[in-house]
């Protein structure tokens, strides 16, 4: 018969009792009352039972008048629990240790993250927490609950049109709808729109206002394309003038591009460097010394220890230092002179604006020395060419 809950906490011990009056002692044990159970004869002057540890103390006289002995063969229960762990104080304590640290740092926020937001600054959406009691290093057991902290978060941002807030672990989530308020028109004086470069035009469309050029006509910076005025000299007005033109512009770059490419290349020569993480700290546990590479690459991977749905700020990364070295690849001329040709082009388009293109281009000069390639190119790029002019009075 197995022990009982009670009996386990109050301590029993395993005993093997000798002697001729076996009977008897049982009997007087009965009578006295005395807790005991899981009876096996194992031989006919000999059996074996399990006592109750404060029954243990009185059986001495019983032994005494049955003129019986007992051993100890083993000891179970609470109490003698209680005294292991008393010889290894130190381990258990580590072990107790350990589990509460564990329960504390899961119980603290570490991170306070914001989402959706897009124009509101997250500066301002954490000062508005950490005024309703979300930031770093606080108990979670002393936030409110979410809901009442995002109705206090948007009475403190009037900018949003709904905040929710979220613990995930040892994260806080605020996520953020800025409210969408329609930009007001700008007001606008009177004006004209003139070429900001010189250029062929190729394209003009006017909204609003009087085109004062016409397709296939050359302009200078500063002609007026669409005009501001309207009428004639004794019935004029004036308007802000709309639109769009498009003209062909002619650029001339000097383009130089290396016969030569370098890239790196790994050597197969590495070293390790361990740290332990907490928080936002590192502590270097082993790869110290100067590192003996002239040239290398570091590739840190980091792991985090994580508990159910918590992440916890421990954890550890592993720094790979790899050695690698710089090497040269010769490049052919017709390969070099593409490169450079494509790298031009799209310097251009991205001064020139999305709505530019390449219309024709053109080798005007080309030389090779001192390893590189010079060329001298003739772009004809078709791009958006009106600016705005004030009509002065």
């Amino acid at each position: 018969m197995n022990a009982t809950f009670f009996q386990r906490v109050r301590g029993y011990v395993l005993i093997e009792v000798k002697g001729k009056q076996l009977e008897k002692l049982l009997n007087r044990l009965t009578e006295k009352r005395l807790s005991f159970w899981d009876i096996r004869f194992l031989e006919e002057e000999r059996a074996e039972m399990r006592i109750a540890l404060n029954d243990f103390f009185r059986l001495r006289p019983l032994l005494k008048e049955t003129s019986s002995r007992t051993r100890i063969r083993g000891r179970y229960g609470f109490p003698f629990l209680l005294a292991r762990m008393e010889k290894r104080k130190f381990f258990f304590a580590g072990i107790l240790g350990f589990f509460i640290g564990i329960y504390l740092l899961s119980s603290v926020v570490w991170q306070v993250r914001v989402e959706g937001n897009e124009k509101l600054p997250t500066e301002q959406i954490l000062d508005a927490a950490q005024q309703a009691g979300i930031h770093q290093l606080q108990w979670k057991f002393r936030l409110k609950d979410p809901s009442e902290l995002a109705r206090q978060l948007q009475s403190r941002l009037p900018a949003t049109a709904w905040v929710g807030v979220e613990v995930q672990g040892t994260n806080v989530v605020i996520k953020i709808v800025e409210s969408k308020i329609p930009d007001k028109p700008p007001l606008m004086n009177p004006r004209h729109l003139v070429a900001s470069k010189n250029a062929m035009v190729t394209q003009i469309f006017a909204e609003k206002g009087r085109p004062a050029v016409k397709p296939n006509t050359y302009v200078r910076k500063g002609d007026i394309l669409i005009s501001g005025i309207l009428g004639d000299e004794t019935n004029a007005s004036t308007v802000v003038a709309k639109g769009f033109v498009k003209g062909i512009v002619w650029y001339k770059p000097t383009v130089e591009v290396p016969l030569t490419r370098t890239y790196k290349v790994y050597t197969g020569e590495a070293r390790k460097r361990f740290y332990l993480v907490l928080g936002n700290r590192g502590l270097q546990l082993t790869g110290y010394g100067k590192i003996p590479y002239e040239q290398y690459e570091s590739i840190p991977e980091r792991k985090t220890l994580g508990w159910r749905n918590y992440t916890l700020p421990v954890g550890w990364i592993n720094e790979k230092i790899m050695e690698t070295r710089t090497e040269e690849q010769p490049i052919d001329p017709k390969e070099a002179r593409a490169t450079g040709l494509n790298q031009a082009r799209a310097d251009l388009l991205a001064t020139a604006g999305k709505d530019a293109r390449v219309v024709s281009e053109k080798i005007l000069h080309e030389k090779a020395e001192n390893g590189k390639v010079y060329m001298e190119v003739l772009f004809e790029v078709e791009e958006p060419i009106a600016e705005e002019q004030p009509i002065v009075p």
